[in-house]
């Protein structure tokens, strides 16, 4: 990211030789003393040779090159200033927070910004304008508009031991029970042998005991191992903090952990558990225009999911759900949202009534009620209220809730005994 700095103009060290010479011309005569006002001649000659001048070029260019961060929490980013000035004003803000104005010398080595993240996904991390000046500040350029580099911050993912899946498991090889014939799995049933059988799977006990006819063999048939097919489905409609005051405010700052902080947070967690165990993952964000990843495996593709994951922030006002994301035969599906709005549990709703696996992950935080006037309480206790209706609809339809908040693995854990 580059800017470069406009038109020139004086300086303070202009304004002060001129101010100089007042001050001795003054003094010089109300005392009647020409050495007095002859002091301050030189001052007045320099000021004005310096606005005379025009061939000291001041421009600046400031970029901003992002590097990996060296510690959890916080994004790295190089700042270089570049040009035809003897040195720069630079002017940094980190993280929105806090502001330096440093003096740098131009083409020199870059200097590095650490911030610390209080949130994950885009983030600005640095924003910075640049002023050149030359001939000792007689000379200032003019101030530039201010750049910023925008990072996506990962979340630190939960460990999960174990997934809700689907009864339908339809893959052809993976590490969980499949409802096919194949191999490798539980016992299915005693069959006739027909061909395209494996001898080594005749059973020859079963044979003697149940065959009907001389030359009849019986063989031994198994379920395939199959891998599963997991969606996750993000809702980005509100992004509420932990301080409950802050709703609506923006201030982000003091809000706490948000609930898209949490989204964020499980969608990369049951993405690493679920590609870890073989399976193949999707990502939909529900708004229109929102980013979609489709169904793939193996490591690459976790680090596509991951990647768009931290770049999924807070959608637009009045966004509305265009559309229910195609997901494939057999999926178990993870809706993430905090269940405020209809929108995101009538698509769950549509879901479970195409036969899939759907797993309704609240990402609400626990709230903080402290600071709230009688009329926010009574407001928050209605739309609390208001969501547990819309989840007891959906326990209703069959559809599991796991709150992420506290021992989520073993919450986790717990939903993928329960078969749906």
């Amino acid at each position: 990211m580059t800017v470069k700095t406009a038109r020139r103009r004086a300086g303070p060290a202009v304004v002060l030789g001129f101010i100089g010479a007042a001050v001795l011309a003054g003094a010089g005569l109300l005392g009647s003393r020409p050495d007095i006002v002859a002091m301050g001649v030189p001052l007045a000659l320099l000021a004005v040779a310096a606005m005379q001048r025009r061939d000291v070029d001041d421009v600046a260019v400031v970029e901003l090159t992002p590097i990996p961060a060296g510690e959890e929490g916080t994004v790295r980013t190089e700042v270089t200033v570049t040009g035809d000035a003897e040195a720069a004003e630079l002017v940094i803000v980190q993280s929105g927070r806090r502001t330096r104005r440093l003096l740098v010398p131009v083409n020199a080595a870059p200097i590095i910004s650490i911030s610390r993240t209080l949130h994950s996904g885009p983030v600005t991390a640095v924003k910075a304008s640049v002023r050149g000046f030359s001939e000792d500040a007689a000379a200032l350029g003019a101030a530039s508009p201010v750049v910023e580099a925008v990072r996506n911050v990962a979340a630190t993912p939960h460990p999960l031991p174990a997934l809700p899946l689907s009864s339908r498991l339809t893959g052809l090889h993976g590490n969980h029970e499949g409802r096919r014939q194949g191999q490798g799995g539980d016992f299915r049933d005693i069959h006739q042998f027909v061909p395209g059988d494996e001898l080594r799977r005749v059973d020859w006990r079963a044979t003697a005991r149940m065959a009907r006819r001389p030359g009849d063999l019986l063989v031994r048939r198994t379920n395939t191992m199959s891998d599963a097919s997991v969606v996750i489905a993000m809702d980005t409609a509100d992004e509420l903090g932990t301080v409950v005051a802050t709703w609506g405010s923006g201030d982000f700052e003091r809000s706490g952990a948000t609930s898209l902080d949490l989204a964020r947070q499980a969608a990369r967690s049951i993405a690493a558990a679920a590609i870890d165990a073989g399976d193949r993952v999707a990502l939909h964000v529900l708004v229109h225009g929102g980013r979609t990843i489709r169904s793939g495996a193996g490591t690459r593709h976790l680090a596509r999911v991951d990647a768009a994951i931290a770049a999924t922030g807070q959608a637009g006002e009045d966004v509305p759900f265009r559309r229910t994301p195609p997901v494939p035969h057999g999926s178990a599906i993870f809706v993430l949202s905090t269940f405020f709005d209809g929108a995101a549990s009538d698509i769950a709703l549509t879901w479970r009534a195409s036969g899939h696996r759907v797993v309704a992950v609240d990402v609400l935080p626990e709230l903080d009620r402290t600071r709230l006037t009688r009329e926010q309480q009574l407001a928050l206790r209605t739309v609390l209220a208001e969501r547990e209706d819309v989840l007891h609809d959906l326990a209703g339809a069959g559809i599991d809730t796991v709150p992420w908040r506290g021992d989520v693995a073993a919450a986790m854990r717990g939903t993928a005994r329960s078969m749906r």
